[in-house]
């Protein structure tokens, strides 16, 4: 890493971090990240501590994962009414789960759900879809016991999909009735509502995609699962090959491709990678993950904790004391070399460089 490199990671500060074990003292630097939320790093370091925050509420039952995605046609339009769009995907997609989970042919319960807006395909092109992490079950509308759902088997994908459609189509239908939907280039003629309503009708008998996993194998499963979707961006460090001025080259995966062969490397011009990259940036404001039913904001802790007692969960202990001071300044992350805790030994601010010499430079949290 030459001088100029190091300048501009030191550009927001940081700190240097040792290992407790003194033969071992590996010593890094870590530059402080800009916390935007499409930062690879940034949102590793965030994903952790929304994961904690997540693993006191797990429930002893199976969680499925449920997939809900936008026809390509309504991605296009998507792309340009973001905000309306992804918001319209999200309220449909969660309303078609919570009704069929309360009709008694189906479920009869309330169940809970956190969505996870994702926006990209594994080559960064537009692919809006919602994915779903669903506890196999919910409490009785009486609120006296909870229903399990059957054997690796949550709700009919095909019930879903059909209401899904229905319910998205009518609340896109009031979008653009209420003149919230913009349309340019080869969509511009949508904005004439006969040509609309044309756009409308072959999608009105299309097969919507709705697609259900099996349940994870427990909660650590569920856990090492919201780790990698919850937080993700259009693309992860790990994934870049090489990088120039005039190229960028990554991996991806074909899921057109036999399976041996679907891991691929895709070199774009840097301008289309540029351009692809930011196609994923969210609206100012817009919150990518949701929640709903029993996990609804409002009465959350409540749910939760009636979900429990009626799971027989047993009463959660009383929390540790508060760490030590010494405690606060060790690093979520154990040495690689040994296993120990790394204590923060050195801080430095915005634009000035660490005293301490690193075993290696800098640390990718991505």
């Amino acid at each position: 890493m030459d001088k100029s490199e190091t300048s501009d990671l030191s550009a927001l500060g940081g700190h240097v971090a040792r290992c407790e074990n003194e033969t071992c003292a590996h010593t890094v630097i870590a530059y402080n990240s800009c916390r935007n939320r499409h930062c690879p790093k940034c949102q590793a370091a965030a994903s952790g501590d929304w994961l904690e925050d997540r693993r006191a509420e797990l429930l002893p039952a199976p969680y499925f994962h449920v997939i809900f995605t936008l026809p390509a046609e309504i991605a296009d339009i998507a792309f340009y009414n973001k905000r309306v769009i992804y918001g319209l995907l999200f309220k449909a997609s969660a309303k078609t789960m919570l009704t069929i989970a309360a009709d008694p042919k189906h479920l009869g319960a309330k169940i809970a759900i956190t969505s996870v807006l994702h926006t990209w395909g594994s080559a960064m092109t537009h692919h809006p879809h919602v994915h779903m992490i669903v506890p196999g079950g919910g409490i009785s509308f009486d609120g006296t016991r909870w229903i399990s759902c059957r054997a690796n088997f949550l709700l009919s994908v095909r019930v879903l999909s059909r209401l899904f459609r229905r319910l998205f189509i009518e609340m896109l239908t009031k979008a653009y009735e209420a003149g919230q939907l913009n349309f340019y280039g080869a969509n511009a003629e949508l904005a004439e509502p006969d040509k609309f309503a044309r756009f409308l009708r072959p999608l009105r008998k299309a097969e919507w995609v709705v697609f259900a996993k099996r349940p994870f194998g427990g909660p650590d499963a569920v856990l090492s699962y919201l780790s990698r979707y919850t937080h993700r961006i259009a693309i992860l460090n790990r994934r870049l090959v090489s990088a120039d001025r005039h190229h960028v080259a990554f991996r991806y995966k074909d899921d057109r491709a036999d399976h041996a062969e679907r891991c691929k490397t895709m070199k774009l011009s840097t301008d289309e990678f540029i351009r692809r990259f930011l196609s994923h940036v969210l609206p100012k404001g817009f919150h990518r993950i949701r929640h709903y039913g029993l996990f609804a904001n409002g009465n959350r802790a409540a749910n939760i904790a009636r979900a429990k007692q009626l799971l027989d969960v047993p009463a959660r202990q009383d929390q540790p004391e508060p760490a030590s001071s010494d405690e606060a300044k060790a690093l979520p992350q154990p040495c690689p070399c040994c296993g120990s805790r790394m204590i923060i030994i050195e801080t430095f601010v915005a634009g000035s460089k660490p005293k301490t010499v690193p075993t290696i430079e800098g640390i990718d949290s991505s």
